[in-house]
């Protein structure tokens, strides 16, 4: 049984539904500028992120490079902390945050990260920006690719497509800058002695970036992107989306500024087409709700412009859920909204606490199968192992390794070891204990790991001695 609460699509969709070929030419979708409010917020949404995208690899942390997944080293180096491949759960644990709250998110407000924060929107903004200003206005660009090729076409269209590739090579060149040392990537790639895997990448990624952003635009939005079909899914009646308020709006049509809209019968749609043409996906709004739409609200700073000129009020098309559409009320808290909430609270609070407890030392024991014991010259029993102690502090560490659970067992060799900041090592150990104090042919014996310097720095782990039978 389905739930009452979610939007049906095919219910709020026009009754006429054109047959679509999959095969048919993509028709190029010509996008005019607009500004608005809603187009200043995205400024404060996607330039942060584009800025701090570009901007991180190039920061450091003392010696280190702010972030850098150090993918031969195995280390992962975050804001001055650094993680291992032990420490993927809390990645997973991260990833499985971002993926509900993007959930929890879209349920109070639909699309807003496809329209405000998605890297693909945000790239293809800046592509449509530079577009515009090469090739000119909307009208511009449609008479420039129906003109014949001329010297003056030729000019422009290389200067897009240079812009293009700059940023996506800007682009490429930064992804790869945090798995790489990004200052030695500069310098390897302007002296042609990159490793071939690290220009491999950054060539695939300003590739992808001026395809995905400058040819597909929104194709990918409509099409690879697996969010716009199951977006419907957390929707309901309450959900903010953007929406043409059809009851004010209908019937559609061109009037004079001071025209009588009683006596015309008409509603405040003046049916300019300019919320259409500002689209980036190509929809019409007016048609209802559509998986096309990516929340971007172009069409609504569109719209009020033109109530702004016709002196009619604003919000013919606005953000607002299909229960006030339809003359309710919207339901804010809601039983699904508050049980998303709490489990998303939850879970940040989880992990905040996972890793603010994280302790940076590991510690694993592994004993020698190759030679179950070696009996000494006085009848005691030596063991060998072999311990793997990781100092994942960011700082130097002096280490103590320590054993208990057998009485009288003691470490043969040296005990204490200095390990520098992200370092694993190797440490061959012998454990010699007497007989007598072996009571089964195997017993279990702990190895602990301490830092001299900070009580709260330990590991321990858990191995077995054998002894003859």
């Amino acid at each position: 049984m389905s739930d009452p609460d979610l939007i049906d699509l095919q219910e709020i969709a026009p009754a006429e539904v054109a047959e679509i070929d999959l095969y048919q030419r993509r028709e190029k979708i010509y996008t005019r500028s607009i500004e608005g409010f809603f187009q200043r917020l995205r400024l404060f949404t996607g330039w942060p992120l584009l800025v701090g995208y570009f901007v991180l690899p190039w920061l450091s942390w003392g010696e280190r490079q702010l972030v850098l997944f150090d993918l031969p080293e195995r280390k992962f180096h975050i804001l001055g902390l650094t993680l291992w491949p032990q420490d993927f759960q809390l990645l997973a644990f991260l990833l499985m945050i971002a993926a509900f709250g993007l959930f929890t998110v879209t349920t109070l407000a639909g699309r807003i990260w496809c329209g405000y924060t998605c890297p693909q929107t945000v790239w293809t903004s800046i592509f449509m920006w530079l577009e515009q200003r090469t090739e000119g206005s909307r009208n511009q660009r449609i008479r420039l690719d129906a003109a014949p090729w001329s010297f003056e076409k030729l000019r422009k269209k290389f200067a897009k497509h240079a812009s293009w590739l700059f940023v996506a090579y800007c682009t490429g060149f930064t992804f790869v800058g945090y798995f790489y040392p990004v200052r030695e990537l500069l310098v390897d790639l302007w002296t042609f002695n990159v490793p071939l895997m690290a220009a491999s990448w950054v060539v695939f990624f300003t590739l992808a970036t001026y395809i995905n952003a400058g040819w597909m635009r929104e194709q990918v939005c409509m099409y690879m992107c697996p969010y716009a079909r199951f977006q419907s899914v957390m929707f309901d009646h309450d959900t903010l989306i953007v929406s043409y308020d059809a009851a004010r709006g209908e019937p559609r049509g061109s009037r004079k500024r001071d025209a009588d809209l009683t006596e015309l019968n008409l509603g405040s749609c003046i049916d300019c087409e300019l919320c259409k043409q500002v689209c980036p996906t190509g929809i019409d709004i007016r048609d209802g709700l559509q998986y096309q739409c990516i929340g971007c609200a172009l069409c609504i700073d569109a719209c009020d412009s033109v109530m702004d000129k016709m002196q009619y009020p604003r919000g013919l098309i606005r953000y607002t859920s299909e229960r006030e559409l339809s003359g309710g009320k919207t339901h804010w808290f809601r039983p699904r909204m508050i049980g998303y909430t709490l489990v998303l609270l939850l879970m940040i609070s989880a992990f905040a606490y996972r890793v603010i407890d994280r302790v940076p030392v590991e510690l694993t024991v592994i004993r020698d199968r190759n030679q179950l014991f070696v009996e000494a010259a006085d009848g005691a029993v030596d063991n060998i192992y072999m311990l793997q102690l990781a100092n994942m502090d960011t700082e130097m560490r002096e280490y103590t390794i320590n054993i208990e659970g057998i009485e009288g067992a003691s470490i043969i060799g040296e005990t204490s070891y200095t390990l520098d900041a992200g370092e694993l090592r190797s440490i061959g150990l012998r454990v010699r204990a007497k007989k007598a104090a072996l009571e089964k042919p195997n017993s279990v014996i702990y190895f602990t790991a301490q830092a001299s310097d900070a009580e709260e720095l330990s590991a321990k782990a858990e191995s077995r001695f054998m002894k003859p039978l």
